[in-house]
């Protein structure tokens, strides 16, 4: 008890963060990636662009979120629960691509349906999302595209559910975000045509999840 006494209240221990860097267990790993092959690679001022533009994007979205949360919804918008994996996929993607429909009617040139073209990841719906649900919905999509082909529809979900992530990110989301790169850099390999716009898109993907979550994951976001 006397030693007990003589014990401070508040013991603050003096910790290298460079020795615990060393000892990370849960840095993103994307090992099991294919290689880009010749000139499908980004250059790295190119990566360090999208890294930056990523960061203002999810600083924006966090400060603005409650904003976006209050606005309404159109009548037409009606988002699936959280568990309802072929309702997200329908509303993020579109019946006419879940269907794998290419054709479109006469009445449909008319105008956009979004339950046929599907839903854009707009600011006041995905602010409307909370972790669990965005964890969810990212697992859907991911799932989707291991099967099928990468569309700009898919492509703009997955971006902005990355940037909806919060940190620390939990440990299915660290299993997710990998899935996603390895997946990305395996259609990449297959694409013929390194101008193409994929391209750029699959290298987004992959360079998000290596040197956005990889180096910053376990590091504050800016103020």
């Amino acid at each position: 008890r006397i030693e007990a006494a003589r014990c401070p209240d508040v013991v603050v221990a003096q910790i290298d963060p460079k020795k615990l860097r060393k000892k990370q267990t849960v840095n993103i790993s994307i090992s099991g990636c294919q290689p880009a092959p010749e000139g499908y690679s980004p250059t790295l001022k190119w990566q360090q662009q999208q890294v930056a533009n990523f960061s203002a994007v999810r600083q924006s979205l966090n400060k603005h979120r409650n904003h976006w949360r209050s606005q309404h919804l159109d009548s037409n918008v009606s988002m699936p629960k959280s568990e309802d994996e072929e309702g997200w996929k329908k509303f993020c993607l579109g019946e006419r691509l879940y269907s794998e429909i290419d054709t479109l009617s006469d009445n449909e040139n008319l105008g956009i349906d979004y339950l046929k073209m599907g839903f854009p990841p707009l600011l006041s719906i995905v602010s409307r999302m909370n972790q669990a649900t965005v964890t969810s919905v990212l697992e859907y999509l991911i799932n989707w595209f291991g099967e099928k082909k990468f569309t700009p529809e898919l492509g703009r979900w997955l971006y902005a559910l990355l940037a909806c992530l919060e940190k620390p990110l939990l440990p299915e989301a660290h299993s997710l975000i990998r899935q996603l790169a390895r997946r990305c850099s395996e259609v990449r390999v297959l694409e013929e045509n390194k101008n193409e716009e994929q391209v750029s898109a699959l290298n987004l993907m992959i360079c998000l999840v290596s040197r956005y979550f990889d180096q910053r994951d376990l590091a504050d976001e800016p103020s």
